[in-house]
């Protein structure tokens, strides 16, 4: 496999492979390709290595039923536009279903094509799927070149000055900074070189599978305001770009419009990396820029998973980064399933942490400093394995992202790089009076809390039965009782994270936001 940023070679017949970059703008592979290939071809694969194990996990909850992912509605819909912007070029899409091992071969022989051009994928499963596709081809006498697109940096490009990968973030960020230059930043001209696009033959011109073709039914993305495809990720930039200068004041509060919503679409790449950190490095040079400047830093945290991910594959296989974490004893046994069980359902009688999850269940988008909230309370509260969590996070994300997750669920365990200290501990009532003090967010998703006061919202558990018979709720009828108490729990945690780390002390805070965030993201 050849990984390249600048090429000599010319071939006469190229094929273009995407994955996490469907759009043809400011495309790393699709440029290089068109430049240096006088007819190229383009193709998506639905992956079934990846398909097939959700398929087969929802048939074992319910069987017979086909589940239903708004990713994969997403992806179709982005395809289609691809396809289109494709097509208005001269050119086209071919999508096939199968195991990209044996279908990218097997197109490039059909195609007769020289060489096979993708985008870097850095997980180390894509990864092994790029070599083994990368054997077959050399084997037939073609080549795989692929191109850094969906990050800045990768894997050695920003070292510390002994020359080691970082693994705190706020050097790297600096150092990420100074390195930039304008060149890092500079589109891909696509549209220069499109004469080169090829119409698919037609014995491959079969258009987009059905979505029950591909084993799953319709989900509820159309009723979200989650617009796919190029143009939905446009649409989101331009209303972010209004309240850009507002991001860092209001990006911490759910019931506020603060967040860009763009992380589905850097996911899958229908918006280039480079396009929005420009625009937040130019914006952040203006002197009302403290907003941008801290959206592109929330960018370049992405960037710090994945060069955490490249030097430390091993979190990959469920290790923690810091080692001696293994050794914590999590809760386990009939009591941690009911309450694993509770918080995935919203059942845990934290109206904050409650709301959280339903959010997340219903739309498959949570907010991030939700994500920090739920992910404390998971680990710290009820003292379950993080692995849980990040699980269930990776099953639900509509912009599931392996690096950006398992960095995420390891800061807010304490066992990653940079990470939240152990003794550090959010405290749900507080985060919740702090960061939606008047239940906006609670009442969206927990409507029989609708009555409940602001004073009271966030632990109505404390409020008298007649205050409650006022509001109509019954805790334990109408919203649960808390399943666990807060300053009990914490000092379980400590007891934990203490018993496995000899020599540290306990002490800390009981429940402030933490010195960073967790979840590292636009959002």
């Amino acid at each position: 496999m050849t990984r390249a940023r600048r090429l000599d070679t010319s071939f006469d017949n190229g094929l273009v492979w995407f994955r996490r970059d469907l759009r043809t703008g400011d495309n790393a592979a699709l440029y290089y390709a068109l430049k240096h290939c006088r007819r190229v071809q383009c193709v998506f694969v639905f992956d079934t290595t990846i398909l097939q194990p959700l398929i087969d996990r929802a048939h074992e909850q319910h069987p017979g039923h086909k589940p239903q992912d708004r990713r994969i509605d997403f992806i179709l819909a982005s395809l289609a536009e691809l396809d289109r912007s494709l097509r208005e070029g001269g050119g086209g899409l071919i999508v096939g279903h199968g195991d990209p091992r044996e279908l990218i071969p097997q197109l490039a022989d059909r195609l007769k094509v020289d060489a096979v051009f993708a985008n870097h994928d850095y997980e180390p499963s894509a990864i092994e799927r790029d070599q083994a596709v990368a054997a077959c081809l050399r084997d037939a006498s073609r080549e795989l070149i692929t191109f850094k697109d969906q990050v800045i940096f990768e894997r050695d490009e920003v070292l510390t000055g002994e020359s080691k990968p970082f693994t705190v973030f706020t050097p790297y960020r600096n150092a990420w900074l100074k390195q930039l230059t304008p060149f890092d930043l500079r589109p891909y001209p696509v549209e220069r070189y499109a004469a080169s696009l090829s119409k698919p033959p037609a014995n491959l011109d079969h258009g987009l599978p059905a979505l029950g073709r591909l084993g799953f039914a319709p989900s509820n993305l159309r009723d979200l305001k989650l617009p796919p495809g190029i143009s939905g990720a446009q649409q989101l930039l331009e209303d972010f770009l209004t309240r850009i200068d507002s991001y860092a004041e209001r990006r911490d509060f759910p019931a506020a419009a603060g967040p860009s919503y763009l992380s589905v679409h850097l996911r899958f790449g229908t918006v280039s990396i480079r396009t929005l950190a420009r625009l937040a490095h130019e914006l952040s040079l203006q002197p009302d820029g403290g907003g941008a400047a801290t959206w592109l830093s929330e960018l370049i945290w992405r960037d710090f998973y994945f060069m955490i991910l490249a030097h430390h594959p091993r979190v990959a296989s469920g290790a923690p980064f810091r080692a001696e974490f293994d050794r914590i004893r999590w809760e386990h046994g009939c009591a941690a399933d009911a309450a694993f069980a509770a918080w995935c359902e919203g059942r845990t009688g934290y109206p904050l942490v409650d709301a959280a999850m339903l959010q997340i269940n219903r739309t498959g988008y949570m907010h991030n400093r939700l994500r920090m909230v739920v992910a404390s309370f998971l680990v710290k509260d009820l003292g379950i394995d993080w692995h849980l969590g990040e699980r269930y996070f990776a099953e639900m994300l509509n912009d599931f992202d392996f690096a950006a997750n398992n960095g995420n669920w390891q800061w807010a365990a304490s066992t990653g790089c940079d990470a939240q200290p152990w003794f550090r501990i959010f405290n749900p009532v507080t985060q919740s009076e702090k960061f939606d003090p008047q239940g906006r967010f609670i009442k969206r998703y927990l409507p029989q809390l609708e009555n409940v006061p602001p004073k009271w919202i966030h632990a109505p558990w404390l409020a008298t039965d007649e205050q409650r018979a006022e509001w109509g709720v019954t805790l334990g009828v109408h919203y649960p009782q808390p399943i666990v108490d807060h300053a009990h729990a914490r000092q379980r945690t400590l007891e934990r994270f203490g018993a496995s780390k000899p020599g540290a002390g306990a002490g800390g805070d009981g429940g402030g936001a933490g010195s960073r965030r967790a979840h590292k993201k636009t959002g």
